[in-house]
């Protein structure tokens, strides 16, 4: 994108403001974009790109041409950045997600009876457990499907896999929390009775 990309960074790493003010005034719009992408939230693109222009200050010295681009570089810490954040929000949004996928109405109407409040927590740790049990990106896959509503492509972008293999990240998934539940319950084969995970189209 830029000849002096790379001059800039080691400029960077030596203490040059200003070679720091080029660089970023040249990669931002590159860096907000490619946030944006993969949060889908303006607000938090922007904190995302503050983030990765920190690590270009602190880190300028890191860059190596023989292993690709700058954009290429800046692209993969960007990419990182997010997957970091989409973690942290499963983390924070998990318990909150607990409580959507299995909503009061499937104990009818009115207020819990202690049995009933108590048989929901248990349902709700054992739906906690069986995700926390499965591959790393079979979870991430499946909570950015169902909680964040991603397509299947902006999935493909977030996780870096091909579209095919996002919906088998996907199907793998749901199939391996419905076993694991199925475990949990004593059944043997068979479909899980929990409603949480249908297929989506």
């Amino acid at each position: 994108m830029n000849d002096h990309s790379a001059m800039w960074l080691e400029e960077i790493a030596e203490g040059s403001a200003t070679a720091f003010r080029r660089f970023y005034d040249t990669h931002a719009r590159l860096v907000y974009r490619l946030a944006l992408q993969m949060t889908k939230d303006p607000a938090e693109a922007e904190e995302l790109c503050q983030d990765i222009f920190m690590e270009v200050l602190h880190k300028a010295g890191q860059y190596d041409p023989a292993r690709g681009s700058v954009e290429a570089w800046l692209a993969v810490r960007t990419r990182c950045r997010a997957m970091d954040r989409l973690r942290k929000r499963q983390r924070m949004a998990e318990a909150e997600w607990m409580e959507e996928a299995l909503p009061e109405t499937a104990w009818g109407e009115g207020q819990e009876s202690v049995e009933l409040a108590a048989l929901r927590r248990v349902e709700l740790e054992q739906v906690k457990e069986a995700l926390q049990g499965i591959p790393p990106l079979q979870r991430m896959a499946v909570y950015g499907s169902y909680v964040e509503q991603r397509s299947h492509r902006e999935m493909a972008e977030l996780l870096n896999r091909p579209v095919g293999t996002v919906k088998s990240l996907i199907r793998y998934g749901i199939h391996n929390v419905r076993r694991r539940l199925d475990a949990m319950n004593g059944k043997e084969g068979g479909s899980s009775q929990h409603e949480t995970f249908k297929a989506r189209p």
